[in-house]
């Protein structure tokens, strides 16, 4: 990293069919944002549209489309990186891919497309297959979208090919048990193996199908420590905002990222193991196996 940088990511309520309606929430976060002195701010999965993967296909825009230019003016006009959830046209194929749009303040746009689908998703969706590592404000950062985190790979190929800090988009239902404790089991772990900064945020309220969500914002240090936390509507650490709009809310979390901080555990030459960089230290040579086994049958 190329110096401190402060960073945002929101909670907030998406209905499904009513992009406009979320956009302008969107925006709203955004000048808010800016005015924190946040340079990236990262909302939930599908925040642009709203979570109904049954609907996705008929929500679904190009990222040449008129709302997608509305975030790149954003994103220029308050010089912030967006990343914004959103369902994407493919040109390969009538399932569109469950995207996080990538809009920087030179007017760029660029998008990932989330990997691993859950089982309820595929009928619905188009798979990524790229893990990319995108550069703006100082930092490497790379993107994964809410199931892709449960599969540790992932974060250790983005972490050895230069990310810094890795965003987390969630859309999880209130259905999947407490948020909070959920990403604790895991997110900690993607943190601390591979020396990133890790910030996460989910949807909240309803998507006006029946689906409830339990919100939750988190940004974490790259010893898989909590720097601030948003959970069950209560915000806690040193540097946090939280702006409410309607009865739902779209609070705003933010953190301060040390440089120094990262900038330590990877340098050459460590020689303290408290500044362990693990993936440093690994024996490649050893894990063919993980990519020729298969999960054995009950």
């Amino acid at each position: 990293m190329q110096g401190d940088l402060k960073i945002g990511v929101a909670q907030l309520e998406a209905l499904a069919g009513e992009s406009e309606r979320n956009l302008a929430k969107i925006l709203q976060l955004a000048e808010q944002a800016a005015g924190e002195q946040v340079s990236f701010l990262c909302y939930p999965e599908m925040a642009l549209h709203g979570y109904a993967p049954k609907y996705a296909s008929e929500l679904a825009e190009p990222l040449s489309s008129s709302r997608v230019r509305r975030l790149t003016e954003a994103a220029s006009d308050l010089n912030i990186t967006m990343l914004v959830g959103m369902a994407e046209l493919s040109g390969g194929s009538d399932k569109p891919y469950l995207a996080q749009v990538l809009a920087f303040p030179d007017g760029t746009v660029e998008s990932y497309h989330k990997a691993h689908l859950g089982r309820s998703e595929k009928e619905y969706f188009t798979a990524g297959d790229k893990f990319p590592v995108f550069s703006s404000h100082g930092v490497k950062f790379a993107v994964g979208i809410c199931w892709d985190w449960h599969f540790p790979e992932m974060a250790a190929i983005y972490s050895l090919k230069g990310a810094e800090l890795l965003f987390a988009p969630h859309a999880s239902p209130v259905i999947a048990g407490d948020r909070r404790e959920i990403w604790l089991r895991y997110l900690g772990a993607r943190a601390y193996d591979n020396s990133v900064y890790l910030a996460a945020c989910n949807l909240t309220g309803t998507n006006g199908q029946g689906r409830e969500f339990s919100g939750g914002a988190l940004i974490l240090g790259p010893k898989g420590e909590i720097l601030t936390e948003l959970s069950g509507g209560n915000a806690s650490g040193a540097d946090c905002r939280v702006v409410r709009e309607d009865a739902c809310g779209a609070p705003l979390l933010t953190a301060t990222l040390s440089a120094d901080r990262l900038n330590t555990l990877r340098r050459r030459g460590r020689s303290s193991m408290r500044d362990s960089f693990f993936l440093a230290d690994r024996r490649k040579e050893l894990y063919r196996e993980l990519i020729e086994l298969e999960v054995s049958e009950a």
